[in-house]
């Protein structure tokens, strides 16, 4: 591996770990086959839900959602979205504010993740 590969590795690597520091858990869709199609981060915190996918390393989509937002994977409604790069769409979603403001109605105490077949997992909102 070239030192720019190792660098680029690296720096993913740390945006990650900066999502998971901030509360983001993270699941992983699997296809018929037990495949991993894609990589979830998801974190509820007060009136929002961020979500992103990493379907690739060119291909990934994070949102923030209201929090009364029935389907988070397929979401009707999005105060803030972007598709592109690993790169610049972390790093976009790590600048967002935590808060949103109160102007949301609800407050988040987590969310239900649609796990395998008809299986779900409550994520709890972080602090």
């Amino acid at each position: 591996m070239c030192s720019a590969e190792q660098d680029l590795r690296d720096s993913m690597e740390a945006r990650l770990m900066d999502l998971i520091d901030r509360g983001y858990q993270f699941i992983h869709p699997r296809d018929d086959d037990g495949n991993v199609v894609a990589v979830v981060g998801i974190r509820a915190h007060g009136s929002v839900i961020d979500v992103v996918r990493l379907n690739a390393e060119d291909d990934v989509e994070a949102s923030r959602l209201p929090g009364d937002e029935a389907d988070i994977l397929t979401p009707q409604r999005r105060l803030w979205s972007r598709r592109g790069g690993a790169g610049e769409v972390l790093d976009e979603l790590l600048a967002l504010a935590d808060s949103y403001g109160e102007d949301l109605a609800c407050r988040v105490s987590g969310c239900w993740v649609p796990g395998r077949g008809s299986s779900a997992k409550w994520l709890a909102a972080a602090g």
